[in-house]
């Protein structure tokens, strides 16, 4: 490829990035989980493949919320998902426990399809017990994750990375910083229960591979 795309418009990041274990996804351990019912501690291996080839990497999409995911690996389809923004605090919102079925799009960043990493998050359990990603640890690099989006359109990703961090390092610029291509973003909780709490967060990285009316 001759020519290099042209670097999208720098996005902020979420508020407060000094605090990274905060910013990131640590309301993911708000609401706090009964050893009772809790499933067993969430673990996936680091694994990750080469990035898609520039030439071979989706174009992107115009700008349209999410409405559905389904991740068959991890037996997930929810639907409509829940818009999630910042507290005052400057945390990133995560969906209540009344709805830890369902999953929530941060959106002041992109969408699903549009160039940057949109980010998708999900309980993966509660006090309440088992939640939307109780299988995140099924996916593998490799698997498909498809968002459909209120135009009508899905958006095709392959997860290429899966990783995961202490919440006290976690890659806040890694995960919501500026990408050159449409990428996705889903994050859960993981770790064995501390003090009732997962002390990690499991992310897993995707790229678009295509669309679909």
């Amino acid at each position: 490829m001759n020519r290099r795309r042209p670097r999208p418009r720098p996005r902020p990041l979420p508020l407060a990035v000094a605090s990274c274990a905060v910013v990131a996804v640590a309301g993911c351990a708000a609401p706090q989980v009964s050893q009772g019912s809790a499933g067993p501690a969430p673990r996936v291996s680091a694994t990750a493949a080469p990035a898609p080839a520039g030439q071979l990497a989706a174009e992107p999409l115009p700008r349209s919320k999410p409405v559905r995911v389904r991740v068959p690996a991890a037996g997930v389809d929810a639907g409509p998902l829940l818009s999630l923004g910042v507290d005052a605090d400057g945390t990133v919102q995560v969906p209540p426990v009344a709805q830890a079925d369902r999953i929530g799009w941060y959106d002041k960043g992109v969408t699903p399809g549009e160039t940057g990493p949109a980010v998708l998050i999900g309980h993966f359990d509660t006090a309440e017990g088992p939640a939307v990603l109780k299988d995140v640890a099924r996916i593998r690099v490799g698997d498909r994750v498809t968002v459909t989006r209120a135009d009508g359109t899905d958006a095709v990703f392959r997860v290429r990375e899966l990783e995961q961090v202490d919440k006290k390092a976690f890659p806040t610029r890694k995960v919501y910083g500026d990408t050159r291509r449409p990428e996705l973003r889903l994050i859960t909780c993981g770790g064995e229960l501390v003090d009732g709490h997962r002390p990690d967060n499991i992310v897993v990285y995707a790229d678009l591979l295509t669309r679909a009316a």
